[in-house]
């Protein structure tokens, strides 16, 4: 046996080294990460609508962080956004409405300078329309023409069969949303609702949205599909 572990740890070292290249580096390539540590927004910055006489100072109580969770007020307009941008990836996230229905929404792919609203593809949270597909400024994606909005023609309903897919008010509800390529498909709570081809973005960062109501957020963390 003393005679043969030279030998075997030879082979290992020789095997190893002719794996093909990045094969090595295949599992650190799909690691997770977590995007919201659960105590600040490091890695985020805030961009918030200005108001008429305001002199640059930031509102510092739309988004706060509690309980492991993001507290949104909805006011005024405004978002996070990462300061990474991100390509081929699974991003995972929880919401509920704390108090009643309301608006807001995931972009991915953003790009472009901070106004109300950057240019990105938006995965709806309307309570109602959540799985919905906003195309913000002008962006690029192939959705089905038979669940395009006839009165909005950037906006793309979500799968028929997907009515249900929401929980109610004050429950978590999770979205998947997979941006591969330039396919983004979206996933609520197990479901998958809504698919986008031939996005003219593959990369770009990720936003959360400050849209009117107060929303929760959670549980926020993305796995690399390169």
């Amino acid at each position: 046996m003393r005679h043969l572990l030279p030998v075997l740890l030879v082979g290992s070292l020789v095997g190893g080294a002719l794996l093909p290249p990045g094969r090595a580096e295949e599992k650190d390539e799909k690691k997770t990460i977590e995007l919201f540590n659960g105590e600040d927004l490091k890695g985020w910055k805030v961009y918030l609508q200005k108001k008429k006489g305001d002199k640059g100072k930031k509102d510092q109580t739309t988004f706060t962080v509690k309980d492991k969770e993001i507290h949104c007020t909805g006011l005024p307009m405004g978002y996070i956004v990462t300061e990474k941008e991100y390509g081929d990836y699974k991003l995972e996230l929880e919401w509920k409405w704390p108090d009643k229905a309301g608006n807001s929404g995931v972009f991915v792919h953003v790009s472009g300078p901070d106004k109300i609203w950057p240019k990105g593809a938006e995965a709806q949270l309307w309570s109602g329309y959540a799985g919905d597909f906003w195309l913000v400024d002008n962006f690029k994606l192939t959705v089905d023409k038979d669940r395009q909005d006839p009165k909005t023609p950037r906006h793309y309903y979500r799968y028929k069969d997907a009515k249900n897919v929401e929980k109610k008010v004050g429950e978590w509800n999770k979205y998947e949303i997979t941006c591969k390529g330039d396919t983004i498909t979206l996933v609520i709570n197990g479901k998958e609702v809504n698919k986008g081809t031939k996005a003219e973005a593959t990369k770009g960062k990720i936003l959360l949205q400050s849209e009117g109501a107060p929303i929760h957020f959670r549980n926020i963390k993305l796995t690399s599909l390169k």
